[in-house]
């Protein structure tokens, strides 16, 4: 008996390639010689390329080039240049920004936070110039720039940490340094510092936002894949047509939960959701240390999180009692 399946894609479409709609006048050509591959085929669209550079894409590719080879020589560095050391302890290797004796000031020594400075500026040139590119390619094709605020809100909370928050302390040491653990290990002691991160609210806000946005785009993703027999991927189409795949679809979660969003508002819905994930996150880092300093103690005062009684008496330090010697 013939079986549908359709976790992977089944259908690959194949014939002339096809190099997209005509570019505006004065813009750079698309690149490369399209061609197939059937095993990425198999998870998507089986043409390779052409792809389209342009000037914002080529810089952006140079300056994440640069700050890469600056954190990467940096970690190779800090193991005496050895290869075989560099790959072992590659998850644990840093670059640190500026100790916080420096303050805010500009081009620390290099040794001390300058070369953690200059990284992140190309990283964050890098960063900027690819949302450009993004932007205007959507704009080019005539589409929205929904990608483009999508990617913005992520940049948010990576200024955050790395810019916004540490002009705001007045000192880059408060910054995230360049590494895979030291980053989570900065995470860790960020949270410590000032009582537990899980009692900003803005945090709280961040994680709903993080698993509801998942919840969303697994239904989605299961409710398509469960109606793809039917033809589910035509979503617009088939809106207004009974008996196909979206209404097949609308049934199954009125009847389950009385209610369904639809084709298009469940987008909408997942959209939200996934955005507003890092913007509440990055408004919890930004008042962090600069409006509250113990968010334990914010929620004892707002009634988020119960007041413990103290087991032991309060101790004194007698360095504060009158008389003691300075």
């Amino acid at each position: 008996m013939a079986e549908y399946q359709n976790i992977f894609t089944r259908i690959q479409v194949r014939g002339p390639t096809y190099p997209g709609i005509p570019l505006e006048r004065g813009s750079w050509a698309r690149s490369g010689k399209p061609f197939y591959s059937y095993l990425l085929g198999k998870f998507g669209d089986a043409q390779i390329g052409p792809i389209y550079l342009g000037t914002t894409g080529i810089a952006s590719l140079i300056c994440g080039f640069i700050a890469i080879e600056i954190i990467g020589l940096n970690m190779w560095a800090s193991v005496n240049w050895n290869p075989v050391q560099f790959i072992r302890q590659l998850p644990w290797l840093a670059l640190e920004p500026p100790p916080p004796s420096f303050g805010l000031r500009l081009l620390p020594p290099l040794s001390q936070g300058g070369w953690w400075q200059i990284a992140g500026f190309f990283l964050t040139a890098s960063i900027l110039l690819w949302w450009v590119r993004v932007y205007r390619r959507a704009r080019a094709l005539g589409l929205g720039t929904h990608v483009a605020w999508a990617f913005a809100a992520a940049i948010w909370l990576y200024l955050v940490l790395g810019f916004f928050r540490p002009i705001l302390m007045g000192s880059w040491g408060e910054a995230v340094p360049f590494g895979i653990f030291p980053h989570l290990d900065w995470t860790a002691s960020f949270s410590l510092r000032y009582g537990n991160l899980f009692y900003n609210p803005f945090h709280m806000l961040s994680i709903v936002f993080l698993y509801g946005s998942t919840l969303l785009f697994a239904m989605h993703g299961a409710t398509i894949l469960a109606v793809g027999r039917y033809g589910g991927e035509r979503e617009i189409e088939q809106v207004a047509d009974r008996g196909t795949a979206a209404e097949r679809a609308a049934l199954f979660w009125r009847w389950t939960m009385g209610f369904n969003a639809t084709f298009e508002s469940i987008h909408r819905w997942a959209w939200w959701f996934a955005v507003l994930c890092p913007l509440a996150g990055g408004i919890g880092i930004l008042l962090t240390g600069t409006a509250v300093d113990n968010w334990f103690l914010w929620a004892v005062k707002h009634g988020v999180a119960p007041s413990y009684p103290h087991p032991m008496p309060a101790v004194v330090d007698p360095a504060t009692l009158p008389g003691a010697p300075q």
